[in-house]
This record gives C-alpha cells, sequence and structure tokens, in this order.
C-alpha cells in the first residue's frame, strides 16, 4: 500500500474523533512513514511496517477516553433547524424512553458479565460467615461443658473453603477485567470508525 492510500484510509478510519486529533494522528503517521523511507526502506515496506489501519485504531480506541469520543459523536456537525427542534420536542414521549431503554439494556448487559464474579465473592463470603458461625457454636458449647467438634470441624472445613476459593475469586476477576476492557476498546473502535461509512 502507498503511503497516501494508507493516510487516505487512516483519516478515514478515524471520522470519530476530533479534526485536530485526526490531523495531529495523520501527520504523526505520515512522518513515521517519511522516516522509514529516509532510512532506505521502500514506500510499501514502510507503510506495511506501521501495522493495519484497523491495529492503528484499536491502539488509540485504548488511549481515548470514551466520553470524548462520545462528545465529538453528539457535537452537532450542522445548524439545528426549527422544524428539528420541533419534531425532537413532539418525539419526546417516544424517543426518551426509547433512549432509556437501550441505556439500561447495556447497563444490564454489562452487569451480566459480572454476575459469576458477584457470585464467586458471595460464596467467598458464604465460607466465612460459616467458619465464625462453627468457631462460634464450638466455643459455646464447650463454655457449657459440652464437648462437640463437629462446629469446629465445619469451621476448619469452611476456612479451607476461603482459601481454596479465594485464588478461584481472583481469577475470575482478573479475567473479567480483562474481557471487560477489550468491550470497552470495540465499542470505543466502532464508535472512532463510526464516521468513515
Amino acid at each position: 500500500m502507498k503511503k497516501e492510500e494508507f493516510l487516505r484510509e487512516l483519516r478515514r478510519n478515524l471520522a470519530g474523533l476530533p479534526k485536530d486529533e485526526i490531523d495531529n494522528r495523520v501527520d504523526f503517521y505520515a512522518e513515521m512513514i517519511e522516516d522509514r523511507i529516509d532510512e532506505g526502506l521502500e514506500e510499501e515496506e514502510a507503510v506495511a511496517q506501521i501495522g493495519s489501519v484497523d491495529d492503528i485504531v484499536n491502539d488509540i480506541a485504548k488511549d481515548t477516553h470514551i466520553v470524548k469520543l462520545i462528545k465529538e459523536k453528539v457535537k452537532p456537525k450542522r445548524q439545528i433547524k426549527t422544524w428539528e427542534i420541533v419534531l425532537l420536542v413532539l418525539g419526546f414521549p417516544l424517543w426518551f424512553p426509547l433512549a432509556v431503554t437501550g441505556i439500561l439494556l447495556c447497563a444490564v448487559g454489562y452487569l451480566l458479565i459480572w454476575i459469576f464474579d458477584i457470585a464467586a465473592y458471595a460464596i467467598e463470603c458464604a465460607f466465612g460467615a460459616s467458619f465464625i458461625a462453627g468457631l462460634i457454636a464450638f466455643f459455646a458449647a464447650y463454655s457449657d461443658g459440652v464437648t462437640n467438634y463437629l462446629p469446629l470441624g465445619i469451621a476448619v472445613a469452611s476456612l479451607g473453603g476461603v482459601f481454596a476459593f479465594y485464588n478461584v475469586c481472583v481469577v475470575m476477576t482478573k479475567g473479567t477485567f480483562r474481557v471487560s476492557k477489550r468491550i470497552v476498546t470495540k465499542i470505543k473502535a466502532k464508535i472512532i470508525k463510526k464516521g468513515s461509512n
């Protein structure tokens, strides 16, 4: 791929970013390609070393805050006409509940990613509570002169459950963070590329 073709495609795929940031990014990659050409590479080789446009967009999406992207998306590109404002006001009873429902569905979907972690921590807390309850029951029976070792056995087994399940909780949480971060990056990349369609 030639330099100009690469930069055109990059500019088109960064359409969801503010204009000055698009210009800065395109200038940065143009300079990077020029530096490689000055080092003796062919134009196509220099472009190939930079990587694909999709990889660049994904890297930019990781570093760009989602609020910035949403602000750029909702910023009007032209003057809103009077009839459009009237239509928005009259359509409010229809579009507002749909927008709220969409936001709530996204929030529920995101919570579903975390539901297994929440369940794992609830189990961890149950093991901890069982350990404490077993100790209390053992010492209460012991203070009454009854030697019942069953509550102590339950407490020890529960303590083992606490230690064993702790690792499960940590691994699940790290995995969920990774999946969550990947999903957010994909969403941001889609927002950045949206203007290219």
